[in-house]
């Protein structure tokens, strides 16, 4: 289902035309702006946002309204996400769009670019556009949310959103959460903030936020960091006026086809430097070193690093494989100045990271010099 546009009729310019009822639900469209995009609503004092669906438990189904586990993923369409919370058109006119319907294990990078670039041609080049929210599978949101964060920068809130639970559960966490995100994304207090999570009434930000639980609802933490806010009562209020993440840097990728492979290998006692040349032969072209304390290895995997980075010039970044923290340069560099430490990026931030970097032809010391503005040293 990629890149399946929910519209019937593409127009010039906004025009009302005469209502359609889509075949996939009881939702009936009224309006169709100039990029093509069905409105369920076309309420001139609401602001307008786009919702672009990939899958995940938020569109989840199961048999067993009790069932947090075992369920079918990416069963329910954007339109019937939109028809289950009719409360979001009291607060914007909605469109939504299909990028993808799947678990967020199956994401891939050729879904993240296609989304990305979606965002920048439906909301960020639309001027009647207020912002985006993009529902997606919790397990892996924290990449595709870094991802969408670095590729998306005109200033409109996108939101990621999710669930705990499938849609058919007692008490799914889904529509409330979806309702949030629509409230965030059209409220002008959140522009220029960079991509968003919001979830179980917090607002953090995609740059730092991870997921430290398999299964509770309230997974979602900043850990350091902190959270940008809250909503109460459906209203969203923030902590902090908008900024710039330290060391956040943009990347166009309009004229990015695909992204380079790039590896994480999980640093363990006994770890044999085979697994690092195993994954070079496999196709790898940076490699994420998940190590111990602060990118710590052992002395052995320590000199393999040298050797990849010396004789086939290819990048390996080290970061932690703890909840949080930080990999300064001086906890990694004792033998050579030419390793990369990922400073307060965790692996899965730090491959999407280096994935970005190749993908715009940078050199081993163009991606040392970005990853060193993520900490000051």
């Amino acid at each position: 289902m990629l890149n399946t546009i929910i519209a019937r009729i593409a127009y010039t310019s906004p025009v009302l035309h005469p209502r359609v009822t889509s075949s996939s639900t009881n939702e009936t469209f009224v309006f169709t702006n100039q990029n093509g995009l069905n409105f369920t609503q076309m309420n001139m004092s609401l602001p307008n946002v786009t919702i672009f669906a990939t899958g995940g438990t938020i569109a989840g189904s199961s048999g067993d309204t009790t069932a947090t586990t075992g369920y079918s993923e990416g069963s329910v369409t954007v339109l019937n996400l939109i028809d289950a919370v009719p409360a979001v058109l009291d607060v914007a006119n909605v469109a939504g769009v299909q990028v993808a319907n799947v678990g967020s294990e199956d994401i891939t990078s050729t879904i993240l670019l296609s989304l990305s670039k979606m965002i920048h041609k439906y909301v960020c080049e639309d001027p009647t556009m207020s912002g985006a929210v993009i529902t997606h599978g919790t397990d892996t949101m924290e990449e595709s949310a870094f991802f969408v964060d670095a590729t998306v920068n005109c200033g409109k809130p996108v939101i990621m959103v999710g669930a705990m639970r499938p849609a058919t559960a007692v008490s799914a966490d889904g529509p409330f959460n979806l309702l949030e995100s629509v409230t965030v994304a059209a409220d002008p207090s959140a522009k220029d903030r960079g991509t968003m999570l919001v979830m179980n009434d917090r607002i953090a930000s995609a740059y730092y936020m991870t997921k430290m639980n398999a299964n509770t609802l309230d997974t979602f933490k900043s850990v350091e960091m902190g959270y940008l806010g809250e909503l109460i009562s459906d209203k969203p209020y923030f902590y902090y006026p908008p900024m710039k993440p330290t060391g956040k840097a943009a990347y166009d990728i309009s004229n990015v086809t695909s992204i380079p492979r790039v590896d994480i290998l999980f640093f363990y006692e006994d770890m044999h430097n085979d697994t690092l040349y195993n994954a070079i032969e496999a196709g790898a072209k940076g490699i994420v070193i998940a190590g111990a304390g602060a990118g710590g290895v052992s002395t052995s995997f320590n000199y393999a690093i040298e050797d990849v980075l010396n004789r086939f010039e290819i990048p390996v970044v080290q970061s932690f494989r703890t909840a949080s923290g930080e990999v300064p340069l001086s906890d990694i560099s004792s033998t050579t100045a030419s390793h990369i430490a990922s400073g307060y990026l965790n692996p899965q931030k730090s491959r999407i990271l280096l994935g970005l970097l190749l993908a715009h032809g940078k050199n081993l010391t163009e991606i040392a010099d970005a990853f060193s503005g993520s900490v000051d040293d």
